[in-house]
């Protein structure tokens, strides 16, 4: 379904992106830190299927445009390269770094937890932006069956996203303090994925 180059690609930026400081997962730290793995690893892993909605939404979008108009899909990709070029250059502006603090408010259940990091992330018009920004430019659409390689692509993403929330919670403690121990270490973790975002965002806007 994806060529072995496709998905090794995919997956570094996915990694990378999924590690950078954001409200998701300072909010998986700062429960994991407050109130304990569980809760934790139960919200991380309510925002990670919540990409699900995400890529249901992008396998719809995607294909429709490909069957409509090839040049509808390349209008697609080069509004999805501008705005993650736009995404980049904020988080290399970013000077605040990541600080972890304790998570307020009612003592949730991991239940609760999970299901309020699914609906959060499930209705966040950002993530919607997001992959439909991010997904398309891993798509080879003369290769056809976009709608499978944009299924897999946000499976994927899913996937180590659902891993890596996990393995947050799990070590919250831990990583919460290295990171308000180094704060230089949020910033160039922005400045990481900020490059990555226009590095992608560029490659979106020339490829043909």
């Amino acid at each position: 379904m994806l060529t072995p180059e496709q998905f090794a690609g995919f997956l570094a930026a996915a990694v990378l992106i999924t590690l950078s400081p954001g409200p998701d997962n300072l909010m998986v730290l700062s429960l994991g830190i407050a109130k304990g793995r569980a809760r934790g690893i139960a919200f991380g892993l309510g925002c990670a299927l919540g990409c699900l909605n995400h890529t249901i939404l992008a396998v719809i979008g995607v294909s429709a445009l490909i069957a409509a108009s090839p040049t509808a899909f390349m209008a697609l990709k080069i509004a999805g390269g501008l705005y993650l070029i736009w995404m980049g250059w904020q988080a290399i502006r970013s000077r605040g770094g990541a600080k972890v603090g304790a998570a307020g408010g009612a003592d949730e259940t991991p239940g609760q937890l999970f299901v309020k990091g699914l609906v959060a992330n499930s209705i966040n018009p950002k993530v919607v932006l997001f992959f439909l920004s991010f997904l398309p430019q891993f798509v080879v659409a003369t290769r056809g069956d976009a709608n499978w390689q944009t299924a897999a692509l946000g499976l994927t993403f899913t996937a180590q996203a659902a891993l890596l929330f996990g393995m947050l919670g799990y070590f919250s403690g831990a990583i919460g303090q290295w990171l308000n121990r180094t704060p230089t270490a949020g910033l160039w973790l922005d400045r990481v994925a900020g490059a990555i975002f226009i590095g992608l965002g560029l490659r979106l806007i020339v490829a043909r």
